[in-house]
């Protein structure tokens, strides 16, 4: 899974590299912002569903930034980190894992990230789910079961990161050198998102997953999956996602997208972003997911 997580990053530098990657023309505005501002934003869930998604924010950085947007959904984490580190993108919605991943390759700078309606604060859930009517009452009991396991994406935070560290801390060994190795779990898959995690566990092609909490409530809500069909078994906070830029942009650049995140006030565009709005944070706030990775060995340093 590590190579063809390398190959896909590799797959798609080669592509952004096939493209000019030359400043806009006509350079910077009086915000200090391109006129031309790339937006990259991680598929955490389908990615033809998060662009239609993300227009609203689209249009709203456009005035507010006095800039023209521009969106990018990648098909999966890696392709946002490569298209940061191939200057195709200034400015990124990422993960915390994604973000230190990126921050390894890149002079990268994390500016804000939501406030989650949950928790009313800058974490969030990740956590472990069974299907409701499954005998399994904590994630103790998932390893001894020895049954398979759905994790997200391999870089998402909440779908990977943390459900190996809560299935390490019950007893589970998830491997440094191998990613889909996680004895004693039987068999582990990713299925690339967390609604299809959800999906997973819900039909029984897996016994248990790796899921974030919100993104469950909001299907449940939604009613693609049925309230009760999943039910929690272990949980850990996570620092929440942060919307990163890259350095050279520079000091004005991110001062004026801080504040356009953090003045927003339109109650439609803070509800299609599942948040009441936003706080500035820094690399140091994402300490505990840097030592995560690297513990587990997620995180190459460049």
């Amino acid at each position: 899974m590590r190579r063809l997580s390398c190959f896909v990053s590799a797959f798609m530098l080669a592509i952004l590299a096939a493209c000019d990657s030359t400043p806009a023309a006509g350079g910077v505005n009086s915000n200090g912002v391109p006129n031309t501002l790339r937006v990259g934003i991680i598929p955490n869930m389908a990615p033809d569903k998060q662009s239609a998604r993300y227009a609203p924010l689209q249009e709203y950085l456009a005035k507010r930034l006095q800039a023209k947007v521009e969106l990018f959904v990648a098909t999966d984490y890696a392709g946002v980190v490569a298209a940061l580190a191939a200057k195709k993108v200034d400015v990124a919605y990422l993960g915390g894992l994604t973000y230190v991943q990126a921050e390894a390759q890149v002079d990268v700078r994390p500016l804000v990230t939501e406030i989650d309606k949950e928790t009313g604060t800058k974490e969030y859930f990740s956590g472990i789910v069974v299907r409701g009517d499954s005998s399994h009452q904590t994630v103790q009991d998932v390893v001894a079961a020895k049954g398979a396991f759905a994790f997200g994406d391999v870089s998402s935070t909440s779908g990977s990161l943390y459900p190996r560290v809560m299935l390490n801390a019950s007893g589970a060994d998830c491997s440094r050198s191998a990613i889909d190795k996680c004895p004693p779990l039987g068999r582990v898959s990713f299925t690339g998102g967390h609604d299809a995690t959800a999906q997973a566990v819900a039909n029984g092609s897996a016994d248990a997953g790796g899921i974030e909490i919100r993104i469950l409530h909001r299907m449940e809500k939604d009613g693609k999956v049925p309230q009760g069909r999943l039910r929690v078994v272990g949980s850990e906070k996570v620092m929440g996602y942060p919307w990163v830029m890259r350095e050279e942009l520079g000091d004005q650049a991110g001062a004026a997208i801080i504040a356009a995140f953090k003045e927003m006030r339109d109650p439609a565009l803070l509800d299609l972003m599942q948040t009441s709005g936003y706080q500035e944070v820094t690399d140091a706030d994402y300490a505990p997911v840097k030592k995560h990775a690297t513990d587990l060995g997620l995180l190459t340093r460049r």
